[in-house]
């Protein structure tokens, strides 16, 4: 017999004739306008862009249907009386008009969320500030291999919540889940990871706790069966073990732990009471720096109780660098230049730089989300041999590394660009023969850009014009 998703069922029956709000018209959210237009929903739709702003194709589907709808900074305002919110992830449940229709009784959800809610099969979910895109990436290829059936969405891939009614029990969903999603849900998926926890997105969090306490929602409900895969090396992720309800298991790049997986010099190990069994090698895998060993680490942490370590291995020597995450682009006049574009915080640019052992060209430079740039200052100073800055991070960078030239009393090229042509005109002209360019910016793309993949896609558009 064919098998039915019982809480798809009667969730399709509950959202009939129902007044349905819609927040936000992003990727996650624009498969539910569809999705309510077929049950039947009474859906209104708010974006707090303007009119002009919001594509056609999307606008027109929203009125062909009969939507209502509210635009503009202030759309809000409207928000009353409704059963079920789906908020974007953007959009965070502190918000004053979401509390109030909570109050009222209303359901302030979102798509990932209400997908894990009815998910009729096993969920991994991985989170952190940085590795999250690859690590994910990883176990979903991991598992590909070993034979199952994959849904791969959150923060990549596609939204699955309209996907629910072809997912079985036998298959496995993977998701990259980031502090916004994670913010408000009461799920946990079986296998949680958390790959690490340093200051990010505090342009939008209310402080360093609630971004923190956010991430921790990743196991929060878990049950006794549930398992956390969790970095040994980060104290807070460290200390997530004694919070947790379920099994945990710990990764570490720095300890030789008892129990574990762990990266000791080049090569992964798996420890059980201190006998330690090699898994991999880093040399047959073309990914470049000791954090994507780290994240080859965590996903083997994640996945070793799901696939046979034959898979394991074999899925990570086939696997290929995830694009804009230390992405080669090309070689010019014996330069290579690598588009890291995703590095949009200062550990995961550290990252970057500690990957490469060559003298190293760095662009850098972005939106501020009121991040601290010390902690790239000494790297920047050791490593780089000329600094390239665009954004408004620029003035926050220079300082930092201006401070720790003068504590090291050296000197070190800085060069101020006013875009991203400018900077890739300049890497050309100041990069000698075995030399590095990294364009790795630290910092969000918003300033100039509509995402890092757009900076990055357009920085790759123009070194390959070079």
């Amino acid at each position: 017999m064919d098998f039915e998703n019982i809480k798809l069922k009667e969730f399709n029956d509950y959202i009939k004739y129902r007044k349905v709000a819609i927040i936000g018209l992003g990727v996650s959210n624009i498969p539910l306008i569809d999705y309510m237009y077929d049950k039947k929903a009474k859906v209104t739709v708010f974006d707090e862009r303007e009119i002009d702003s919001i594509p056609n194709q999307i606008m027109n589907k929203i009125t062909n249907y009969g939507f209502k709808f509210y635009f503009g900074k202030n759309c809000l305002e409207k928000l009353n009386g409704f059963d079920i919110i789906f908020r974007s992830p953007s959009c965070l449940p502190t918000k004053i008009e979401l509390q109030r229709e909570e109050n009222n009784g209303a359901i302030v959800t979102t798509e990932i969320e209400m997908l894990m809610k009815m998910a009729p099969c096993k969920m991994i979910g991985v989170t952190g500030s940085d590795g999250k895109t690859t690590t994910t990436s990883l176990i979903c290829n991991i598992l590909k291999k070993a034979g199952y059936n994959t849904y791969l969405g959150g923060n990549i891939g596609n939204p699955l919540f309209t996907k629910l009614s072809e997912i079985k029990p036998e298959d496995i969903i993977v998701l990259e889940l980031s502090s916004f999603q994670l913010m408000g849900m009461e799920i946990s998926p079986d296998i949680a990871v958390i790959t690490n926890i340093t200051p990010n997105h505090l342009n939008i969090h209310k402080d360093y706790e609630e971004y923190i306490e956010a991430k921790k929602n990743i196991f929060r409900y878990q049950n006794k069966d549930g398992i956390l895969i969790l970095n040994y090396d980060n104290k807070i992720t460290r200390n997530c073990e004694k919070e947790a309800n379920g099994k945990v298991i710990f990764f570490s790049y720095k300890e030789k732990l008892d129990n574990g997986i762990i990266v000791d010099g080049n090569v992964i190990k798996e420890c059980e009471d201190r006998i330690r069994k090699h898994i991999f090698n880093g040399e047959d895998t073309i990914l470049r720096g000791n954090h994507n060993l780290q994240n080859i680490a965590t996903a083997i942490a994640a996945t070793k109780s799901l696939a046979s370590i034959d898979d394991i291995t074999e899925a990570i020597k086939e696997f290929k660098p995830v694009e804009h995450r230390i992405e080669f682009i090309k070689e010019i006049d014996e330069v290579k230049w690598y588009n890291d574009s995703a590095s949009s915080s200062p550990t995961r640019t550290l990252s970057g730089i500690n990957a490469f052992d060559e003298d190293i060209i760095l662009i850098a430079g972005g939106y501020d989300k009121n991040l601290d740039y010390e902690v790239l200052a000494k790297p920047i100073v050791e490593k780089v041999k000329s600094l390239i800055l665009i954004g408004q991070t620029s003035g926050k960078i220079f300082e930092a590394v201006k401070k720790e030239l003068e504590n090291q009393n050296k000197e070190l090229p800085i060069y101020m660009c006013d875009d991203l042509k400018q900077t890739v005109e300049l890497a050309k002209k100041v990069a000698k023969p075995g030399n590095i360019v990294l364009f790795s910016p630290a910092s969000a793309s918003f300033d100039m850009f509509k995402d890092f993949a757009d900076r990055g896609i357009k920085f790759k558009n123009l070194v390959n014009n070079i």
